[in-house]
């Protein structure tokens, strides 16, 4: 009986500096001293290998977000809250990440939802100078992080779409450090700032673009606690084209875009279940008291007075509220916003800011309005 090939990592292509050589401590030293490997020491704290052979987009945002200093507001174990690949389950189910990884624009979703201001840049809509830029921004600093998208291929290295968080740059010699995620494959390396923006402008089969890199900060809203976008992208994209292209015919106030979305949209129910999927969650106490706040806010807005005027009465009340909040998420400009106070209004913004990232995803939707 034939046994399948098994690897322990792989030789780095030639120009390619593995961290630990005397050359890659060289160059650390060098950097160190030129202050470009300050956002180093945080990520290098929360250096992670990715737990299954298609997370390194999470593994990479693992990383990020833990080095941000962010709080998921949900527990890990035990009493502990902490960021795991496992908590990691908005905007695309992790056993579909499992199967086939993530895109630039779902891991954009993901630090959305997540608690980080993300900021999406795809290589052929871009420059080397501006990667070049983004990676000294974070290496300077230690409240912002960079996750580079590329095509391993393109490096000379085996496989194909991957995701690295930066941890420094080499100025003079125009290196960027990639804590390599997989390490079980590759160390950390140094590689050519400009070699690494080559390899980000191979088409993503996925998406039909380039890829490129995410620029990361905690976010000045707090992440949302109340609800996320548990969908499948595939859910969410032909339903937001419909909105989009019905928007304006229903914008007149956001009593009628509400009650148009309850008539129009029959997979709806099923849609605000699993919007609601928080709604039962154990929370602590602290996160509780929010969250209470915030569904008494919900009761009292127009769209959720819409709802049950729509036909929904008899509907489980989470159901009610999970389909007010979707009206607001998604009510196009021309319905009026309702004017919402903290913590609502941070919520609703928070969310809109998920389907924006799900959108750009690459699978052909825009935002209402």
């Amino acid at each position: 009986m034939s046994r399948a090939a098994s690897y322990y990592r792989r030789p780095l292509p030639a120009g390619q500096i593995a961290f630990s050589s005397d050359e890659g401590k060289r160059l650390f030293r060098e950097a160190l001293a030129a202050g470009s490997l300050e956002g180093f020491f945080s990520l290098s704290e929360q250096f992670h290998t990715q737990a299954e052979p298609a997370y390194c987009g999470l593994g990479s945002l693992v990383m990020g977000l833990n080095a941000l200093g962010i709080d998921p507001g949900r527990l890990w174990k035990g009493p502990w809250r902490w960021f795991d690949e496992s908590l990691l389950d908005c905007c695309v189910p992790l056993d579909e990440v499992r199967a086939r990884g993530l895109t630039l624009g779902e891991l954009g979703c993901l630090a959305a939802c997540n608690g980080a201001s993300a900021t999406v840049v795809r290589a052929a809509e871009s420059d080397v100078e501006a990667l070049r830029a983004a990676l000294l921004r974070a290496a300077r600093s230690t409240d912002r992080v960079v996750i580079a998208a590329y095509d391993r291929a393109a490096l000379g290295q085996t496989g194909e779409g991957h995701f690295s968080p930066v941890g420094g740059v080499h100025v003079e010699r125009d290196l960027a450090l990639l804590l390599d995620v997989a390490r079980f494959k590759y160390p950390p390396h140094w590689v050519g700032i400009e070699e690494l923006f080559a390899a980000m402008l191979p088409i993503d089969a996925a998406t039909q673009r380039s890829r490129g890199w995410i620029e990361l900060v905690a976010a000045a809203r707090p992440r949302p606690i109340f609800l996320q976008l548990g969908l499948p992208v595939r859910g969410w994209a032909p339903i937001l084209a419909r909105l989009a292209d019905e928007a304006g015919d229903h914008g007149a106030s956001i009593e009628a875009w509400t009650a148009s979305l309850a008539q129009r949209l029959p997979e709806l129910g099923e849609i605000a279940r699993t919007l609601a999927h928080t709604f039962g969650s154990e929370l602590e106490p602290e996160h509780q008291r929010i969250v209470d706040v915030l569904i008494e806010q919900v009761r009292a807005t127009r769209a959720y007075r819409a709802v049950v005027a729509a036909g929904w009465e008899d509907a489980p009340e989470f159901v009610r509220e999970a389909i007010a909040v979707l009206a607001l998420v998604l009510a196009p400009e021309s319905a009026g916003a309702e004017d919402l106070g903290p913590p609502l209004g941070d919520e609703i913004a928070a969310l809109r800011g998920q389907v924006a990232a799900l959108c750009d995803a690459g699978r052909g939707a825009t935002m209402p309005g």
